[in-house]
């Protein structure tokens, strides 16, 4: 089967997601997957706080990680982080609304750099994460090589 890039990026996302019990269990919701791209949204619920009332920075780092990975396996091959940083310029507290935009900043043949925004429902930013993934030359589908 040939697949549209757009097509490919939806057939990843969909096998992505059916393994995928940490995406679920933060509720995380997939709004828009392209090449390269993805955008994600997930509410912070009580149990997600740290001791100070706070959501806990992996519960963030998690929603961030995610929509890179959905965006970095967007072309097809099975892609992999090597390497992540987050920075949390603003609290995030239970109840926020909070959206992550993945994009794609550069790629060679093996590696993918990808930054990922993290908003919250009033457009602040709440996170700023960035991936450097690493692509496999295993296929998502060797069924259809």
């Amino acid at each position: 089967m040939t697949d549209s890039p757009q097509a490919l990026a939806e057939r990843v996302l969909a096998r992505m997601l059916e393994g995928d019990a940490l995406s679920a269990w933060l509720g995380l919701e997939v709004l828009a997957i392209a090449p390269g791209q993805s955008t994600c949204r997930m509410t912070v619920r009580p149990e997600m706080v740290n001791g100070f009332g706070v959501s806990h920075g992996g519960i963030v780092f998690s929603f961030a990680d995610s929509a890179f990975a959905f965006a970095c396996n967007t072309h097809g091959r099975v892609t992999v982080a090597v390497d992540n940083s987050i920075t949390y310029p603003a609290a995030i507290h239970p109840g926020d609304v909070l959206t992550a935009v993945a994009e794609e900043e550069a790629a060679s043949n093996r590696l993918g750099y990808y930054r990922v925004v993290v908003r919250n429902q009033h457009g602040a930013m709440v996170a700023s994460f960035r991936g450097t993934a690493y692509r496999t030359n295993k296929p998502h589908f060797p069924e259809d090589a």
